[in-house]
């Protein structure tokens, strides 16, 4: 099960290598077979995924997923320049928060940057509040971006535009939600075409935990 996403020049989806999402399978199997709960995505727990990182938020703060202790935090890798797949994740998880309802307040959703270079404090806060004013986007430097990266095993790359500028480029990079529970500990992994009734549900069962 392969998923990064490719935000190309022609606007469509191209599915690259990843290892997170191959990965994922195995790990789903064995927590069903424990008797695990009966999640929507791929139950990644004992994977300790995400761990590891700091990043600074559009406010300048610098942030840890310890930050988020006693919420539900869901992370979505992606690039503000990204044309289809990144907006449309985004707006599904605000679509998310809205079924919640009350519950919404005890879940962060993180945006990671793949474009620090591009992808400012300023665009970032523009971008990530236009979906939802509780949303928070996270950037690197290009250093402790393939560090967070790494700690999550997700994937991203540059790719030129033709006209072979410095700023003419397009991110391929692993689409995927990575949700944690309130302790912080990686729990599912969801495709990005996951519907926002999965999601709530996972993230309702683990708020209950």
């Amino acid at each position: 099960m392969k998923d990064p996403i490719s935000c190309g020049r022609r606007r469509a989806l191209r599915v690259v290598a990843s290892s997170s999402l191959a990965l994922a399978m195995p790990w789903a199997l064995t927590a069903c077979g424990n008797g695990g709960p009966a999640f929507k995505g791929s139950d990644i727990t004992g994977t300790h995924l995400g761990k590891d990182w700091t990043l600074t938020d559009f406010n300048g703060q610098p942030r840890t997923l310890s930050s988020f202790a006693g919420k539900v935090v869901v992370v979505f890798f992606g690039y503000t320049q990204c044309p289809d797949v990144c907006p449309t994740s985004m707006a599904e998880l605000a679509d998310v928060m809205h079924k919640l309802g009350p519950d919404a307040d005890k879940v962060q959703v993180l945006f990671i940057t793949v474009d620090p270079d591009r992808d400012t404090a300023e665009i970032l806060k523009q971008y990530a509040t236009a979906f939802d004013a509780r949303f928070l986007a996270l950037r690197g430097t290009a250093d402790e971006t393939r560090k967070a990266a790494a700690a999550f095993k997700a994937y991203y790359a540059k790719v030129p535009g033709k006209s072979g500028a410095a700023d003419d480029y397009t991110m391929d990079h692993t689409a995927a939600f990575y949700l944690f529970d309130t302790r912080g500990e990686a729990r599912v992994l969801a495709k990005h075409d996951a519907s926002a009734d999965d999601l709530a549900h996972d993230i309702k069962l683990l708020l209950k935990r």
